[in-house]
This record gives structure tokens, C-alpha cells and sequence, in this order.
């Protein structure tokens, strides 16, 4: 039986294969030490799981639930935005919980692309971006992002290019994999595009909250909404990554058409996982500030093992990573990646998976306890 064209050109996500390796090398005595993959080691608050373990206790728990999600969870993230961000989002009609995020841009891309139609995508960027347009059967349209530009698109560019079918941008500040963080500006450029060029602006945004003291929505700009959706998730900023809590955020337009393709693919989330989340997001900027000072310490960590391995890299990075320009003498990221892995036994990434402009940069993730991160150090003193 032959698989479906839509499947021509996506192979299996980089990640899923590469841990796949580094189990059979682990299974071989080698001791990998992984710092590629962005899974928060830490645990989610305690009163977090009190009420996931109080509410699965529950009978009545175990049903079908609401396509748009529980009200309580709906409330918790209009509350959490209007007072981190200072956006005002109606519960009823403005917001839409997801299974995670990532499920949200495949929902976003079978909702608004036919065969053909065409869609901005940072280079580089999340990889899930290009394949979830293709396999709605869209064409992905790179944009290049550059330090020089502060990994800003370069709005100019983009308005001199044929955009007659673009119908999407995606966009993702903090940035992944480069950790830039946004400005007022940038944001209210953005949304001008979208509006002037008449394309839907779907922001990404799981990592304002790590390392970053000023976190920012897009919606927060005025009039956003005309033009803009907004993803958003608790995997990164309260440590429930396979929680699977995501939310999309937009106007009532744009919640009621996702809708009508969320519904035909998935049902609600399990209640007491809704619960919970609801309770995580009253958690206050004390919760914010001890998981910070835990990143910035690993942060620095990485800073000293990069600099043993002679990389480039701005300390102005936010989010869960530190993106890093390689030494000269490697041909690209894979190269260099794989050379620490097979000697060292240690994984960082190749900056190449998140496009091209990707190829001469590695990324090193944050998701380790600094005793592993030091045991990496004196592996790269010792070789």
C-alpha cells in the first residue's frame, strides 16, 4: 500500500530519529548526555498536581468534554492574559484550548489553505511550520531572518515580493531556535503587514516567560486582532510539556473557523488536565522568578562549554535554548553536532533543521541540571 502524496518530501521529525539513536548508543554503555530537546526537567507546581490528582479522583471526571473547552480553563486564560499581557480576550468566543500548541498550527493550516495557496515561514524556524503547511497542501515561502536584523524579517523585502497567495505568516517571538526577543515595534510592524497585505499573522508564543522579564502578546498591539491569531502553551513556562495544554487565541471570526475543523479531528482534553492548568495559571511572578533563576544559572553554564567549543553567541537570548554560531573550520552544524556526539558523547543540535539559514549555528537546550551541564564541561576539557 502506497502512502499518500501528501507525504512526499516530510520525512520523520529529525528529533524522533536522533533519540532513537542516542538510546541505541546509551544502550551500548556510552552515557549520552542530551542537551538538544527542549522537555522541561522540572516538575509542574505542586498545587498543579494536587488538583489533577483531586479531580481525577472524581467520578463524574472521565466524560466526553465541550469541543471548546472548559469554561473554568476558557476564564483562567483570559484572566492570566489580561494580566501578563494586557489583552482582553472574551472566555466565551476569544479563546479556544488546544491539545498542545502544536496541534493548533495544523488546525490553522487545514482551516485556511487550499492546494496551492502559499505561506511566510521563518528561516530559520520550527520545523513544524513547513510540514504542517504541506501537508494541508500549501507552499511554504521561506523568509530569511539574520542577525544583522536582529532575526527580524525584513519588511522591505517582503514588499516587493509577490504575495498575491500568501495567506498565512508565521512568526514566533521569543524567537526559536535564535532566542530574540521582541519589541513594541516589531510587533506593531508585523501586524501593519498583515493587515496592509491582507495575510493572517499566526504567533507562535510558548516562550515569552523564559528569561524574559517583559513577556508580550501580539495581540497586545492595537487593532491585532483584524490580522492576527496567537498560539500559546504552559508546556515551557509551567513545566507541562506532556501535560498537552495549548490555547489559541484570536477574534470570535477566526476561534469559530478553526473550530470548524477542530471539531471533526479531535474531542475535548481530559477535564481534571483542564483543571489543573486553570490553577496553573494563577500561579504569580514568584513562580516565574525561581524557574528563572534556575535557566539563568544553566544558562551560564552553557556559556562555558560553548566557549570551549570556540561557538559565537549573544547573552541577550531568551527562551529555553542558546543559539550559537560554530567555528569556521566545520563544515556545517551537522558535521560538528555529530563529531561531539560519536566523541564526547554529548547531543547538541544542528542548527540546519530549522532551515538553511540554520546551518552554521548549533543550538544547546536548557532542559539539564547543571551538574550534567558541568559533567559536559570536563568532557570537553578532557579530549
Amino acid at each position: 500500500m502506497e502512502v499518500a502524496k501528501r507525504l512526499n518530501g516530510i520525512g520523520e521529525y529529525y528529533f524522533s530519529h536522533k533519540l532513537r539513536e542516542i538510546e541505541e548508543l546509551n544502550k551500548a554503555g556510552k552515557n549520552v548526555i542530551n542537551l538538544g530537546i527542549g522537555s522541561p526537567d522540572l516538575p509542574p507546581h505542586p498545587g498543579v498536581i494536587q488538583v489533577l490528582q483531586e479531580e481525577t479522583a472524581k467520578p463524574a471526571a472521565h466524560a466526553y468534554q465541550s469541543y471548546k473547552g472548559s469554561p473554568v480553563l476558557r476564564k483562567g486564560i483570559s484572566e492570566w492574559y489580561k494580566r501578563w499581557y494586557q489583552v482582553d480576550l472574551d472566555p466565551a468566543t476569544e479563546i479556544l484550548p488546544l491539545i498542545g500548541s502544536k496541534e493548533g498550527i495544523m488546525h490553522i493550516c487545514m482551516t485556511y489553505l487550499d492546494k496551492g495557496d502559499k505561506v511566510l515561514v521563518p528561516n530559520p524556524g520550527y520545523p513544524t511550520y513547513n510540514a504542517a503547511v504541506q501537508l494541508a497542501g500549501g507552499k511554504c515561502v521561506p523568509y530569511k531572518l539574520r542577525a544583522k536584523n536582529n532575526y527580524e524579517p525584513d519588511f522591505d523585502k517582503l514588499g516587493k515580493r509577490k504575495l498575491k497567495k500568501v495567506k498565512l505568516m508565521f512568526v514566533n517571538y521569543p524567537q526559536m531556535p535564535t532566542g530574540q526577543l521582541p519589541t513594541k515595534q516589531l510587533f506593531e510592524k508585523l501586524a501593519r503587514f498583515g493587515r496592509k497585505q491582507n495575510i493572517l499573522i499566526v504567533h507562535d508564543n510558548p516562550y515569552s516567560f523564559i528569561l524574559n522579564e517583559s513577556p508580550l502578546s501580539l495581540l497586545s498591539i492595537k487593532g491585532a486582532k483584524d490580522c492576527v491569531i496567537e498560539l500559546n502553551s504552559l508546556s515551557k513556562s509551567h513545566n507541562m510539556a506532556g501535560w498537552r495544554v495549548g490555547m489559541l487565541c484570536g477574534a470570535k471570526e477566526r476561534i469559530d473557523q478553526v473550530l470548524r475543523f477542530k471539531t471533526n479531528m479531535d474531542s475535548g482534553m481530559f477535564l481534571p488536565v483542564q483543571l489543573a492548568a486553570a490553577r496553573a495559571l494563577t500561579l504569580g511572578k514568584e513562580w516565574q522568578a525561581e524557574l528563572n533563576l534556575v535557566y539563568k544559572a544553566r544558562r551560564e553554564k552553557v556559556f562555558e562549554l560553548l566557549d570551549l567549543l570556540k561557538c559565537e553567541y549573544s547573552k541577550e537570548q531568551a527562551g529555553l535554548f542558546v543559539w550559537a554560531a560554530i567555528p569556521a573550520t566545520y563544515k556545517d552544524a551537522y558535521v560538528m553536532s555529530d563529531e561531539i556526539l560519536y566523541k564526547l558523547n554529548v547531543f547538541i543540535t544542528p542548527g540546519g533543521i530549522f532551515g538553511s539559514a540554520g546551518r552554521k549555528y548549533v543550538r544547546v537546550s536548557l532542559c539539564s541540571p547543571e551538574e550534567k551541564m558541568e559533567e559536559v564541561i570536563q568532557r570537553i576539557k578532557k579530549q
